[in-house]
């Protein structure tokens, strides 16, 4: 484990007590060597800023002032907040184990990530993915009914793969599917009417494809239900068949689904219980989407919404 600290941390006084702190993640709490070597770097990081001081010199004010120090520096907030972890960690073993006061680094936080907004395709992109025509009833077939399905009822990947036949989750005389979601939340969804024209067509064919027993809805090529790589390349293949210049995956039929949706409705509430999302907040994500289509469209349409140039 002493490898794992380098540079000017393996001079320093405490280089020992980090030395054993990585011993007792790796044999006690059996982390991964992946996971020791980036506590390991992150603690190295931490004897070079205290310089020649010991870690029981270290307090709260200190740690905020290196935290923004290196933020300055251009570190992520990610990546900031794994090192503060990595930090809290080590003095909140040194209390427990070696008698130390106080942990500095309790109750100090990083700056947040800014939220990466969920990509979704425009409406004339989704329409246009699901016109592609590869070769073979498999992929013409279950492909298109997979990706229907998806974007008319907003279902996550394991949703929709883990869809069993015949055992009346999925309705389409009366145009439904239920779902279970995560936290073993049950909801139930409405299937658009292009997506229970291709389950259809694709179930015609379902049935001498499927190994004994297979309950499964979607089956890859040895009978036996799809996995979620499958689907991946699958879309991914689709959206390259047609051109869609966006790197392309299961989520983005979801997120689709919840953009277009809130657009043509703006009813947050209804979006939320479709999705499923236990939360308003989770679904507020998607005003955010809708906001900036609004925008879009005020600045091509209102006379006034432009700066013009001086003559």
């Amino acid at each position: 484990m002493a490898s794992g600290v380098t540079g000017a941390g393996t001079a320093h006084p405490d280089a020992g007590l980090v030395r054993e702190y990585l011993g007792s993640l790796a044999h006690q709490r059996q982390l991964a060597p992946v996971s020791i070597s980036n506590y390991a770097r992150s603690l190295a990081r931490l004897l070079e800023l205290l310089g020649p001081a010991r870690l029981d010199s270290l307090d709260s004010a200190q740690v905020r002032r290196s935290i923004a120090r290196l933020h300055s520096k251009g570190l992520s907030a990610r990546a900031l907040a794994n090192m503060l972890s990595a930090w809290r960690g080590l003095y909140h073993w040194l209390v427990r184990q070696k008698g130390f006061a106080s942990n500095p680094c309790q109750g100090v936080r990083a700056a947040k990530s800014p939220r990466t907004l969920p990509k979704a395709l425009s409406v004339e992109a989704a329409q246009r993915l699901m016109e592609a025509a590869p070769e073979g009833a498999i992929e013409l077939l279950r492909d298109h009914a997979m990706f229907e399905l998806m974007y008319s009822s907003g279902l996550r990947r394991a949703e929709l793969l883990s869809l069993d036949w015949g055992d009346g989750r999925l309705d389409l005389d009366e145009g439904l599917v239920t779902v279970t979601g995560k936290g073993s939340k049950t909801r139930i969804v409405p299937v658009g009417g292009h997506a229970v024209t291709a389950l259809g067509l694709w179930l015609k064919e379902r049935g001498a494809l499927a190994g004994p027993g297979e309950l499964a809805v979607f089956l890859g090529r040895n009978g036996g239900r799809l996995g979620a790589r499958a689907i991946q390349l699958r879309v991914a293949r689709w959206a390259r068949l047609q051109g869609i210049g966006i790197p392309m995956h299961p989520h983005m039929f979801r997120h689709s689904f919840a953009t277009h949706l809130l657009e043509s409705s703006h009813d947050l509430r209804g979006v939320q219980e479709l999705l499923g999302h236990a939360n308003i907040s989770t679904t507020q994500i998607y005003t955010h989407l809708d906001f900036q289509h609004l925008a879009k469209t005020y600045d091509a349409a209102h006379p006034r919404a432009k700066r013009k140039t001086a003559g």
